[in-house]
């Protein structure tokens, strides 16, 4: 089969085939998932790492924040409700993809990473709605969400994944299938920076705490699906070699990655501007680090010269070494945000 050709959607049983898949898209299962007995042990580790970030936002109490939101400065307010509006887009869309391409999807080890992932998206998303009412009357959190569709800032720059998510839509095959992971990679991580960025910087101001806590949940959840997705793709590409035979797709992906870091550092620059405490020009800087973070996931060269951490207070919020049992710089106490163990450490990252 070659990488244009169509792919089919996958049936929910086929007994005839075995229950090991012979290979993730293309391939034969009988659509029976047995742990021990899976094409990529790897994944069943993510699996495991992904149980283990299991977390709501009705664990938190935003009790502190709801004071402190009325002492934001102006720019602050208007920035924050920007941001969860560009948010709720990005969590948005990505569980319909996901929905979308399980079904052309043949091993059942990685629809079941999927589906925790899509779940775990739909939490991001009402985690907005509630910050929001903890802080706001409905109407203004009407505004935010209205935000995501009439302001041409957010939905042209999240356009350019959405585009290549109608594409595979639209046409199904390997080639568009591996174009969609890496749009997926660049929502999960580079999209979603300068907003974390803002709460990160209001945190280590000692303003809406519980709020920026919940956001570095939701970071690194982001950061496991991109790895996710990254190996993932991988896979694919190594039962498909003929997408990449020419090197044309790695051009496609240096291409659509550079893309990608221009519309996120416009976007900086626009919602950051004004904002105490953050400097766009290193903003543009660390958006150039995560776009040679992400190439190098997927086994690529750096693209910038950025090769270190322009912002490294943001360290303490967002590890991208990924130690996720560490002293909590909001309250200094320890907080253990998933049960880690050997088995779902992150040392390769």
């Amino acid at each position: 089969m070659g990488k244009y050709d169509k792919l089919a959607k996958v049936k929910l049983l086929e007994p005839s085939n075995p229950n090991k898949a012979t290979s993730i898209i293309n391939g034969k299962a009988s659509g029976i998932l047995n742990w021990n007995d899976i094409k990529y042990s790897n994944f069943y580790d993510i699996y495991k790492m992904l149980l283990g970030n299991f977390w709501t936002p009705f664990e938190i109490n935003m009790s502190d924040d709801i004071k402190q939101w009325k002492k934001l400065s102006e720019r602050e307010r208007d920035a924050f409700l920007h941001i969860i509006g560009l948010l709720s887009i990005l969590d948005s869309v990505q569980p319909n993809f996901i929905g979308v391409i399980k079904e052309y999807i043949t091993d059942p080890s990685v629809k079941a990473n999927f589906s925790i992932i899509e779940q775990q998206e739909v939490v991001h998303n009402q985690s907005y709605s509630y910050v929001l009412a903890s802080i706001e009357k409905l109407s203004e959190q009407n505004r935010a969400f209205e935000m995501a569709r009439t302001t041409p800032q957010i939905y042209e720059r999240n356009k350019h994944v959405i585009e290549v998510y109608e594409e595979f839509r639209s046409n199904p095959n390997v080639y568009t299938f591996c174009k969609a992971l890496v749009a997926s990679i660049v929502l999960e991580g580079i999209n979603f920076y300068s907003g974390f960025a803002f709460f990160y910087n209001l945190a280590r101001n000692q303003k809406m705490l519980k709020t920026s806590t919940m956001i570095s949940y939701i970071n690194k959840d982001e950061l496991c699906h991109s790895y996710f997705i990254s190996q993932l793709l991988r896979a694919v590409l190594g039962e498909n070699p003929e997408v990449d035979e020419d090197g044309e797709f790695s051009k496609w992906i240096y291409e659509y990655i550079d893309q990608a870091v221009q519309y996120e550092i416009e976007w900086s620059r626009y919602v950051l501007r004004d904002i105490d405490g953050i400097d766009v020009d290193e903003m543009t800087e660390y958006i150039k680090y995560l776009g040679n973070k992400r190439l190098r996931m997927l086994g690529l060269e750096d693209l910038y010269d950025a090769t270190e951490n322009s912002m490294p207070w943001i360290r303490v919020f967002s590890d991208e070494n990924i130690n996720l049992s560490k002293t909590d710089f909001f309250e200094n106490r320890p907080r253990s945000y998933a049960k880690t163990t050997d088995d779902n450490g992150f040392d390769e990252l």
